[in-house]
């Protein structure tokens, strides 16, 4: 049942580091467009071994969790149920919690990349390159699971990671190649490039960039641009970025919490973009 806009509900941002995260300005942004003025959403610096204790301490006021790392995993012994999408990963990053007190989790970051490439015009492609081999790489492949008709490349840095990432495409029915992270270079030239490593990692490739780039995806936004994500710009690539995904993925997070759909897309880009040009 949607909530009133009367209700007093509270949802949070849950991981370690959370310092840093937009969550918070997202969701206020959103329930200001919605006029749900009696909802709060705060951030709470939380690690795997105080998760459990956190959830005991839930009242009926709670309305919904978002879930950063170290605890996408760690979550799922806590809930009574996930979506087959969280379950494709074994990764939760959003937890609503229902008027009968049933924990549901779900992962609003696949569907999430999904949506910010399709607002960039991208519904389909013939084959794609994965630069990194972290938990946002097996998310990236469960989006590309869904938009992508051919071969993946994943570009590792080491054989235990290119072993994962040929496991996780094979559950994920993504026929997935992996090469080293030497020949990152070669991944320039794919249809989609999908970045997932930490800030600085792909600066070395920039001058690498193709005349005529195609589409990056680059899942990093503070710093931003990254220096690859300039580059490709300056060369005419269409760019997607980090707040896309973002802002794309709080946005199902809200219309789940809060029963009210659409939620405000351009009121929460818009707070998370001055948010960003203030830090």
């Amino acid at each position: 049942m949607p909530a009133r806009a009367t209700d007093a509900r509270r949802a949070a941002v849950l991981g370690k580091p959370i310092a840093h995260s937009l969550s918070p300005v997202l969701h206020r942004a959103a329930y200001d467009a919605l006029g749900l003025t009696e909802w709060s959403y705060d951030r709470f610096e939380t690690d795997e071994d105080a998760l459990p204790g956190f959830f005991e301490k839930l009242g009926p006021e709670w309305a919904g969790l978002s879930l950063t790392m170290p605890l996408k995993r760690a979550v799922i012994p806590l809930l009574d149920e996930i979506s087959p999408t969280a379950a494709s990963v074994d990764a939760v990053n959003t937890v609503v919690l229902s008027e009968d007190g049933r924990r549901l989790g779900d992962n609003t970051d696949i569907p999430g990349m999904v949506a910010a490439l399709r607002e960039h015009g991208i519904e389909q492609v013939e084959s794609a390159a994965i630069l990194g081999a972290g938990a946002t790489a097996s998310s990236a492949l469960a989006a590309l699971a869904r938009i992508c008709t051919g071969e993946v490349v994943a570009y590792v840095r080491s054989e235990a990671r290119a072993a994962e990432m040929r496991r996780w495409g094979e559950r994920l029915y993504v026929e997935v190649r992996t090469a080293p992270w030497s020949d990152a270079e070669e991944a320039l030239g794919a249809p989609l490039v999908i970045a997932t490593t930490p800030t600085g990692t792909t600066d070395a490739l920039a001058a690498a960039v193709p005349e005529r780039p195609t589409t990056l995806f680059d899942v990093l936004y503070d710093p931003w641009p990254t220096e690859l994500a300039a580059r490709w710009s300056m060369f005419g690539g269409a760019v997607v970025s980090g707040l896309d995904l973002l802002v794309h993925q709080a946005v199902l997070q809200v219309e789940q919490m809060t029963g009210r759909a659409p939620a405000p897309l351009e009121a929460m880009r818009h707070a998370g973009e001055e948010a960003l040009a203030a830090r």
